[in-house]
């Protein structure tokens, strides 16, 4: 059996193979962040399409965490019916499902919300200047992480991902170029490494015992003076006996830079990150093969697979893609006369 079709368990949690969808956002809401039809369609699209977990995009936990006006919210009782819809749906379709929990911090472009970031430094030249945030203010934001959390509990999902990556609030705290900070929450690693620390603590809380709790890193700054993947490793390293059970291992954005790109680009992140801290990690890039997945997966640099653009163009890449493996997979019923 190809590696990549083979199961993945995570705690209790099976996984039929190990194809993840990245965390892809579709400004498909409205101002008030609910779920509409799309989110529904597009999610379901791929459950059918057989991907092994769905890990939907990056949900805002409070109004001014929103990348744009168009996000996903769970930061009110009144978004989980919808969430639900989403994760009751994909499941009927054999997908697990996730939900990354987000702050977009100095990257929001919410034009009627203040945007707040560890340090008054705006991302960029076109960006608003952030608001410092007070260490009052920081306890807020960790309270409306766990009030998510228990939302994503009630919404049914089968794991959690908290994004401390590409320059958003988690990740400004986590590096250097962007937390110029004084006090408890910056300057030393361990400081810097604080409000991570505080948002898993109060996740593990209110979730299951027996739920996953995964973690999207930039291991990667792509600026001499940033964060490098072995100063990721000893981040993880600090927070890992918490119960972090998966690195995502993606790169980047946490200030304006130049990335040379290619196939696999942050595969040699993923290879770090797991043996530095001996963690599971789900390995991507502009993975668009399953040559190339395959041979990431039986070389041990990463034990799942996440694509993002690749299923956006093909929702049903799994079923296509596996002939090429020498798997057999069922397809769904309706499709079968189209079995490749």
């Amino acid at each position: 059996m190809a590696r990549l079709f083979s199961t993945f368990t995570i705690k209790n949690l099976k996984l039929k193979n190990r194809i993840v969808m990245a965390p892809m956002c579709q400004y498909s809401s409205d101002e008030k962040g609910y779920v509409h039809d799309w989110h529904i369609t597009h999610y379901a699209t791929r459950a059918i399409g057989g991907v092994g977990l769905i890990l939907l995009e990056a949900t805002a936990v409070e109004p001014r965490g929103r990348i744009s006006d168009k996000d996903l919210g769970i930061w009110a009782d009144a978004h989980v019916k919808g969430l639900t819809d989403i994760v009751d749906t994909c499941k009927k379709y054999g997908a697990k499902v996730g939900i990354q929990l987000a702050h977009a911090g100095r990257k929001c472009t919410v034009d009627k919300e203040d945007i707040v970031a560890p340090s008054s430094l705006p991302f960029d030249e076109k960006s608003r200047m952030p608001i410092e945030l007070t260490k009052e203010e920081i306890q807020k934001i960790i309270e409306a992480f766990k009030d998510s959390a228990k939302r994503a509990v009630d919404a049914g999902f089968d794991m959690i991902e908290i994004h401390g990556a590409h320059g958003y609030l988690i990740n400004e705290f986590l590096s250097p170029l962007s937390n110029h900070r004084s006090d408890a929450y910056g300057g030393s690693l361990e400081n810097r490494t604080r409000l991570l620390r505080e948002v898993i603590e109060v996740t593990k809380e209110v979730i299951p015992k027996e739920m996953p709790l995964l973690l999207r890193i930039s291991a990667e700054d792509y600026v001499e003076e940033g964060n490098h993947p072995e100063d990721l490793a000893a981040i993880i390293n600090l927070i890992k006996d918490l119960g972090i059970d998966i690195i995502n291992v993606s790169s980047g954005a946490v200030v304006p830079t130049k990335i040379h790109t290619y196939a696999g680009y942050q595969v040699p992140f993923s290879e770090i990150i797991k043996e530095r801290t001996d963690l599971p990690t789900i390995a991507g890039g502009l993975i668009s093969t399953p040559e190339m997945a395959e041979e990431i997966l039986s070389n041990h640099r990463g034990d799942l697979i996440y694509l993002g653009r690749e299923l956006l163009r093909n929702p049903y890449w799994p079923l296509q893609v596996s002939k090429a493996l020498g798997a057999e997979i069922p397809w769904p019923e309706q499709y079968e006369r189209s079995k490749i």
